[in-house]
């Protein structure tokens, strides 16, 4: 991802600090910045990165057992549940979630908020299965029919160090399969980035990679993590299906690629998710939705949003719906995207307006760095908390808590609800023993080879039939 560069002045304006806080903030080091001259420069990705780690701190909300007695006919455990997302889109086709599982502190306020029955529960390492149990209100032989979540996805991200499960967060996803294991659901349900499809069980530095370089080994092959994680829920007696599927083709009014990996307790594979919407009304499925649709309705007033600086406002004021910095005079092309002019990779995100006929691209944790500008496509702002939920699919009433940035972030990194929808439509017709309409070869994402069957039959060849025992996990 190309790197944009602040000033202090556009920095306090974006993390909603004042100057005197941000250049405290560099001195102390929290915030990483260079001194040129008597002045500081800040890499929007330092921004970016200190926008998450200020929110680390301590729980406000006390873990808590579930608060109501009635128990739901299809219930479900989430981890790592954040503002809910996917949650909310099992919830509206049936599937009720009785426990929460969430670490940050403001979305642990969202889902109290919103959710007070619900069990609550902090780190996944915390916990035993038994414990866990407990918390859900559940005995010990209860059937569990699913469990549900996203472990973090940093360490799998394309745009990251991609360490995998040598990072923390990797760890962590390790956790969360074995307490499937051990809790046995009928179904589970595993949702993350298009980077997980091909992450390797060891990251080898690049400078390290080459013909002058001893040969990758099959724990640092692409597609080790996933392939590690599948062979461990298949021994467990699980069947697995998954594939990269675009939230849109489910009735999203946004662009998003999420792997979602499907398994179940009896050993059947489960079938893909069953589309609701195409581009240009492929198979005879309505056309997408529409970031015009999808604001239909939404008071003008009211808004809350983070500001763009004026220097970059100046720009924005020259492009229309749709565009973005290629779209401004060509002698302004340099001018407007300064040092990241010249860098690598796509720029397509630098000044970019939303178009009002099409979906909006994948949400970001924070919509005005440079490299990822998520504009309204005329107001001169960045999109608002109350247009990021509309795209997300919450309902207007659902309360983000935290500040603007926790806020941005929340939701940013949410699930759509339609995605939810979907999945529960998928298991509850395998439930009910009803057989799913099959649209085939119908493009699920941009990328090929994304389904379990394709990608298995690639990554299994590029490793070049290792077996399973080579394919061991070094965490030390």
């Amino acid at each position: 991802m190309p790197t944009g560069y602040l000033s202090v002045k556009e920095t306090s304006e974006m993390l909603g600090y004042s100057e005197q806080y941000v250049r405290k903030l560099l001195r102390s080091g929290e915030l990483g910045g260079d001194m040129v001259g008597s002045r500081w420069i800040i890499a929007s990705e330092s921004a970016s990165e200190y926008c998450g780690k200020e929110h680390k701190l301590g729980l406000a909300i006390p873990d808590h057992t579930r608060r109501s007695f009635t128990k739901p006919a299809l219930k479900a455990l989430s981890f790592f549940s954040g503002c809910m997302g996917l949650d909310l889109g099992l919830e509206r086709e049936g599937i009720e979630v009785i426990l929460a599982c969430e670490v940050d502190k403001a979305a642990r306020r969202t889902i109290e908020t919103n959710k007070p029955e619900v069990a609550l529960i902090g780190d996944i390492r915390d916990y035993s299965a038994s414990e866990i149990r407990e918390k859900a209100g559940l005995t010990p032989q209860e059937d569990i029919d699913v469990i549900v979540g996203g472990p973090p996805c940093q360490a799998f991200s394309s745009a990251g160090k991609r360490q995998g499960f040598k990072d923390e967060r990797g760890n962590v996803f390790l956790t969360f399969i074995d307490l499937i294991i051990e809790l046995r659901p009928k179904f589970a349900v595993i949702e993350n980035v298009r980077g997980l499809l091909s992450a390797p069980l060891k990251h080898r530095p690049h400078e390290l990679r080459g013909s002058q370089c001893p040969q990758l080994s099959p724990e640092e092959q692409r597609g080790g993590a996933l392939l590690y994680i599948t062979r461990r829920l298949k021994e467990s007696g699980y069947s697995v299906s998954f594939n990269l599927y675009n939230a849109a083709n489910f009735g999203s009014p946004q662009q998003r690629e999420r792997v979602i990996i499907t398994c179940s307790r009896d050993g059947e594979k489960l079938p893909y998710l069953t589309p609701t919407h195409a581009q240009k009304n492929l198979y005879g499925l309505p056309n997408w939705i529409t970031l015009r649709e999808a604001l239909e309705g939404l008071p003008k007033e009211g808004h809350h949003f983070v500001k763009f600086p004026e220097k970059r406002l100046k720009y924005y004021r020259l492009l229309k719906p749709g565009q973005h910095w290629r779209n401004l005079p060509v002698e302004l092309h340099a001018e407007a995207l300064g040092a990241s002019y010249h860098a690598s990779g796509g720029k397509t995100g630098f000044y970019r307006r939303l178009a009002w006929d099409k979906p909006s691209p994948t949400l970001v944790t924070h919509p005005a760095m440079p490299a990822t500008d998520l504009a309204h496509p005329e107001e001169d702002r960045p999109l608002s908390i109350e247009e990021y939920k509309r795209i997300q699919e919450f309902p207007d009433n659902w309360t983000i808590e935290g500040t603007l940035l926790d806020q941005y972030r929340q939701v940013g990194n949410a699930v759509p609800c339609s995605l939810g929808r979907a999945v529960a439509k998928m298991l509850i017709s395998h439930l009910d023993g009803k057989v799913t309409t099959d649209f085939n070869n119908f493009p699920y994402s941009r990328y090929n080879n994304t389904d379990d069957l394709s990608w298995s039959n690639e990554i299994i060849g590029s490793i070049n039939d290792s077996p399973a025992e080579q394919l061991c996990l070094a965490l030390s």
